[in-house]
């Protein structure tokens, strides 16, 4: 006889590792800018920013690791606490247009909370963009204000 614990079913399911030896990447489109995220205006009817970064990654990638590849080419954004924050691209079910979600932020030489968040875990969909807002160090060490997304 099932017992009313055995019943009740767990909804969040854990991430199950990726073999990046046997699992074939995705290509992980990146839009980076200094300071604030891209507006929504500029991913519609098929365009999107020019200053696009193309990353082969997994959906277990951290937001750690995207940090990295992103400094490896971006010499302005590996000074020790620079801020990367990060927001999901994904096209609107109900109309023509994007929306943008917020899944995290690190800093450059320092641990963040969000480190180990990755791609899987904030629900990420191949197709989807991936924008990221770069702040230059500030005094005191402050992270941004969220929601740095012109209207």
């Amino acid at each position: 006889m099932a017992t009313l614990e055995s019943m009740i079913v767990d909804d969040k399911e854990p991430e199950k590792p990726i073999d990046r030896e046997k699992t074939c990447p995705l290509l992980l489109r990146v839009f980076c800018s200094n300071d604030r995220h891209h507006a929504l205006m500029e991913f519609v009817r098929g365009s999107t920013p020019t200053n696009e970064l193309q990353i082969y990654t997994w959906m277990d990638a951290t937001l750690k690791e995207l940090t990295s590849l992103v400094k490896e080419v971006n010499p302005d954004a590996r000074r020790k606490g620079t801020f990367f924050d990060f927001a999901i691209v994904y096209p609107d079910v109900r109309s023509p247009t994007f929306r943008m979600r917020e899944i995290g932020t690190t800093c450059a030489g320092r641990k963040s909370p969000d480190d180990a968040v990755t791609l899987a875990s904030k629900k990420f969909t191949i197709g989807d963009y991936l924008d990221i807002a770069i702040c230059p160090p500030r005094p005191g060490g402050m992270p941004p204000g969220r929601g740095r997304r012109p209207f």
